[in-house]
């Protein structure tokens, strides 16, 4: 780990001195908020700031998202390609804080911290560009930053790749805020972080008509309480209990009034499962669910799965890099190994199908005190996280460029 060593110092003396106009950049994000496949402004806005650092950057089509190159020191000839990735859109929350830097669009908020994994990102990137003007005779690395438009609708990974953002790409690297982790720590999962996650939507046909005449009609909102009914007592049954899987309804809709029965009721939810098997036995089971209910209520329904999203799967060496990186900025109290896969989906993966990379849970809790949720209206975070994502980031694209042998975990920590 010699050149990890030689580089810390000047890594952390930098980074320090960014860590205020760091917050300043977060705290115009978090005030600007734009939601999925709208991200322009934001997108602008960063590459203004690459642009000023001496960075070269690209603004993708449709000007949503941004790729950036940049070397970190002066790296070896052949060496590998590592890319940084951050997600940029808001959720369609009303911001209740009163801070002066909550969001100043109405019905739009950064709740899943974005604007702090956008800022942490170009943290690293500002400091690559600074890192041109040392003296320190140690091997560098080549560093590709992805700024990524619509992770919350999970088509922004898909929108890069096609840009060619992985093109070259050796490995790759992510970032999440945790709220219910403290500063200072963070979360390392080796092997499966997040479930394979798969949007369903059902769409029920059938006649309407007075409510005291039911015979006349043919009931959409009777065949959706069945449906639904069916489909929570059933999937459970139809895999292995032992088998993680979460299927939920979040969203019934149809009728407008007391008594007229609908010709029409939408229901939308999600599938969440971990492993391929498990997924795909249950998407065949709730294909047969729906046939049954529409036979039997005799109406229309037309079944579709949407935006699918697979696991993240935490590649081990990327993985022991990011452990490794995390170490050196908070030891060995400040790691903590997740031993159980997460229920909830992240777009990330659409990377990991071309390239190995990690995603890494950082914690982002006040000292002593509960943070928000994710996804709550008032969430926010210590800000002192920010540097230390950063130097995190930084260090781990020095070990994956440098360190042949990393140690790695199995075990406990691997599905």
């Amino acid at each position: 780990m010699g050149v990890l060593k030689q580089w810390e110092p000047v890594i952390d003396q930098q980074v320090a001195g960014l860590e205020a106009r760091l917050i300043e950049i977060r705290r115009h994000l978090h005030a600007h908020p734009e939601p999925s496949k709208e991200e322009r402004e934001t997108s602008k806005y960063l590459v203004e700031q690459l642009n000023d650092a001496g960075l070269t950057s690209k603004l993708c089509r449709d000007g949503l998202g941004v790729i950036a190159d940049a070397t970190l020191g002066e790296p070896e000839e052949d060496a590998p390609l590592i890319a940084i990735r951050a997600d940029l859109d808001a959720l369609r929350i009303q911001d209740t804080k009163t801070t002066s830097y909550a969001s100043q669009h109405a019905g739009l908020c950064h709740a899943c911290g974005h604007d702090v994994h956008a800022t942490i990102v170009l943290g690293a990137a500002l400091f690559a560009a600074m890192s041109l003007n040392h003296d320190l005779d140690a091997p560098g690395a080549r560093l590709r930053f992805l700024f990524q438009p619509a992770e919350e609708t999970s088509d922004g990974a898909r929108w890069l790749v096609e840009q060619g953002a992985v093109d070259g790409v050796d490995s790759i690297l992510g970032i999440h805020v945790d709220p219910e982790r403290a500063l200072g720590t963070v979360g390392i999962r080796y092997g499966t972080l997040t479930a394979n996650c798969d949007e369903i939507e059902i769409i029920i046909e059938g006649k309407g008509g007075h409510s005291a005449r039911p015979h006349h009609t043919l009931d959409p909102i009777a065949a959706a309480a069945k449906l639904v009914s069916s489909l929570y007592e059933f999937l459970p049954r139809s895999v292995d209990s032992r088998s993680a899987s979460v299927f939920s309804v979040g969203k019934i809709a149809g009728g407008t009034l007391p008594n007229v029965i609908p010709d029409r009721v939408e229901i939308r939810g999600s599938l969440r499962t971990l492993s391929t098997e498990t997924r795909e036995t249950l998407k065949t089971r709730i294909e047969e669910i729906v046939h049954g209910v529409k036979e039997l209520s005799r109406t229309m329904m037309h079944l579709r799965f949407l935006t699918p999203i697979d696991a993240v799967d935490n590649d081990p060496r990327v993985t022991a890099a990011l452990e490794l990186a995390s170490r050196s900025v908070l030891g060995d109290e400040g790691i903590k190994l997740i031993t159980q896969p997460s229920m909830g989906g992240e777009d990330f993966s659409g990377y990991l199908t071309r390239v190995p990379g990690a995603l890494l849970r950082l914690g982002v809790a006040p000292p002593g005190f509960s943070a928000p949720f994710l996804h709550a209206p008032d969430f926010d975070i210590d800000e002192r996280a920010i540097a230390i994502g950063t130097r995190i980031l930084l260090r781990t694209a020095l070990i994956l460029t440098n360190e042949r042998e990393l140690p790695v975990r199995t075990g406990d920590f691997t599905i």
